[in-house]
């Protein structure tokens, strides 16, 4: 690279050396470069796992998250403690989306929905929290919620924006631009327990999957 530097600085020696031997040069330093800078695939697959056999990307990141003591309203404008509701002895499966999304909050909540059919015998409490409050009313909440079929034990909440950012940057899951969010699927087997952050578009197949291997790990 510094040969190549040197000559290029200089017009007249770099003409000089011919075309193959200015092509060789050039594509010998693409070589080099390419050797030099780790590959974005090659660094998002040490970074991610595909369990349960799956062939589609998705990361797995087991944290702890400090609930906010926040207060948040549900879709039939009732006030919720975020803190409360999810201090239960039971699974929780939480999202962040919004109801004007056309791109991942729709499949994001396909998969919930589908996922709550596949696991109605159990105890699986699911949230969504709205990222865009101002326009997010329980109203619109409660439409979307139908859109679903979600029924009793899915949580659609929004809020003041203050909390609701309280909230996101609590389970970093802030972003400035709600259309640059990402989709992002948190688990938590009981209270007290760390949650299992899954990053990326899922099946309902493989977050049924992802709940019963939490479970299993209780046994």
């Amino acid at each position: 690279m510094w040969l190549f530097t040197r000559f290029t600085s200089q017009p007249g020696r770099w003409r000089r050396l011919g075309a193959p031997v200015r092509a060789g040069a050039l594509l010998l330093c693409t070589l080099a470069f390419l050797a030099a800078v780790p590959s974005q695939h090659q660094h998002h697959h040490h970074q991610q796992q595909h369990p349960m056999g799956s062939g589609e990307h998705y990361s797995r990141v087991r944290t702890s998250y400090r609930v906010p003591d926040v207060t948040l309203v549900d879709r039939t404008g009732a006030t919720v403690s975020l803190r409360k509701l999810l201090e239960v002895d039971e699974p929780v499966l939480l999202q962040f989306i919004f109801t004007t999304c056309t791109t991942i909050c729709p499949a994001m909540s396909a998969t919930f929905a589908a996922a709550r059919q596949e696991l109605a015998g159990d105890r699986v409490r699911m949230i969504s929290i709205t990222i865009d409050p101002h326009h997010d009313t329980p109203e619109r909440l409660q439409d979307y919620a139908s859109r679903y079929g979600a029924g009793p034990g899915w949580f659609f909440l929004t809020g003041e924006l203050d909390d609701i950012q309280t909230v996101q940057k609590a389970f970093d899951a802030f972003w400035v631009n709600k259309m640059q969010h990402q989709p992002r699927t948190y688990l938590r087997r009981s209270s007290g327990e760390p949650w299992l952050r899954l990053s990326g578009l899922l099946s309902s197949a493989q977050l049924v999957a992802e709940q019963e291997h939490q479970e299993h790990q209780a046994e």
